[in-house]
């Protein structure tokens, strides 16, 4: 099935019992065994079933089914954030004395986690450019577990190369995870290109309504963990916690998402409530035809803005002027999904000036409404940054980015006009 009719209907078929069409919101914390042995079984991974909500649960398993179904997985693991995802999904395969190495351009969070929160539990995190994949390649060594990047990046706005990213990471035998949050799986599906592991916030594009906050971790299922078992000792060797259990033997090619789900999410806890999953699902359901909209319309709003008086930039790969437009093409189907970045004449206090003045555009940071919305990095999401910091993300003190919603595009150039003049 093409993906418009997988986020509608994968993972799930009218329920045989009361025959109901919508996924039923299973609100419970626990599920009864059949017997002693039948909960023996489940607890050994001999049996599939639900124990507890914190580990699994039947609303959960939908989502989690429908967006491994999108990206092309072999399964995925839906928690509360998308924090919580990009977090669980490294503990899974990286401990105290081991490496990442990441790309520079990231969400202000996800930067921050990699800054300052792993570096004292011990994992240490090597930036480098994105464009440079000699530097990826010269960064990564014996206890390299990872190579994390986003697809497209929030709110720099760049693509990577991912075909190019996954060769250098492979050729020594570690994984690619992409947070693959802003394109969404309708415009780039990652694992296509080689990556290995997919993370998205689902808060955003996903929801699309600004009502749930969930993350999900995709495993591609193609990684030969078995094959580099010594730089993957969680996931090769017997696990005590689990009665000696060896993933790669017991799950095969599930061996890396079952452990994130038996380890990461029963032992420390970042469980999806099942009214969060089912709201989700009801934005998935929409998701292309939204997606549509938000890239036709920050299209139009780019190329309003790159000959607006006020403007001194425009950062959005959808336009042919930009430098990252060819990896547009040919990651992204062309589309450059619904945010932007632009520079704004008068720096800092400009930018100020301009989000106060929005009427219709929302000041806030949360990316992928249907509502447009705005906000100032340098000032929120990327303010716990040092100036050095911001730099390297790609966050300048003019920077204001928009995240262009599903509403008429006249509203919305309307509204912008306004206080850009204000701003001016």
């Amino acid at each position: 099935m093409k993906i418009e009719t997988l986020a509608i209907h994968s993972g799930y078929s009218p329920d045989p019992t009361t025959k109901a069409v919508a996924v039923p919101i299973f609100q419970t914390t626990s599920y009864a065994f059949d017997d002693t042995q039948h909960g023996a079984d489940l607890f050994d991974l001999k049996v599939e079933g639900n124990i507890y909500t914190r580990i699994m649960n039947p609303t959960t398993a939908v989502l989690e089914q429908r967006v491994a179904a999108m990206e092309g997985g072999v399964g995925a693991l839906a928690v509360s954030s998308g924090m919580a995802a990009i977090s669980h999904a490294i503990f899974a395969i990286a401990e105290q004395g081991d490496n990442i190495v990441s790309v520079t351009t990231l969400y202000g969070g996800t930067y921050n986690l990699f800054a300052h929160t792993l570096p004292k539990m011990g994992i240490e995190v090597r930036f480098v450019d994105y464009r440079d994949i000699s530097a990826i390649s010269a960064a990564m060594d014996e206890n390299t577990k990872l190579v994390f990047c986003e697809s497209l990046g929030n709110p720099a706005g760049n693509i990577i190369d991912l075909e190019k990213t996954v060769e250098a990471a492979h050729a020594v035998g570690v994984p690619v995870m992409v947070d693959n949050t802003v394109p969404t799986p309708y415009l780039c599906r990652p694992f296509e290109f080689g990556a290995d592991i997919v993370i998205h916030s689902l808060t955003k594009y996903m929801t699309g309504h600004g009502t749930s906050i969930g993350g999900i971790i995709v495993d591609s299922g193609k990684f030969p963990w078995k094959k580099y078992e010594q730089r993957f000792p969680m996931l090769s060797e017997p696990d005590p916690s689990y009665h000696g259990v060896v993933y790669t033997e017991a799950l095969g090619d599930a061996a890396y998402i079952g452990r994130v789900r038996v380890v990461q999410l029963r032992n420390m806890g970042p469980a999806i409530s099942p009214l969060n999953s089912f709201l989700i699902l009801q934005g998935i359901e929409s998701l292309p035809v939204r997606m549509d909209r938000h890239c036709e319309n920050a299209l139009a709003v780019a190329e309003h803005l790159q000959g607006h008086s006020c403007v001194t930039w425009v950062n959005y790969a959808g336009l042919p002027s930009h430098e990252d437009h060819q990896l547009v093409q040919k990651y992204c189907r062309g589309h450059a999904s619904g945010i932007l970045s632009f520079g704004i004449k008068g720096g800092l206090e400009a930018g100020v000036k301009f989000i106060d003045s929005l009427n219709l555009v929302v000041r806030l940071v949360n990316i992928g409404d249907a509502k447009s919305l705005a906000c100032h990095p340098a000032t929120t999401t990327h303010r716990q940054l040092s100036k050095e910091e911001q730099a390297v993300a790609g966050v300048s003190d003019d920077l204001v980015r928009l995240s262009i919603g599903i509403e008429h595009i006249d509203d919305i150039l309307e509204d912008i006009d306004q206080a850009l003049a204000k701003a001016s």
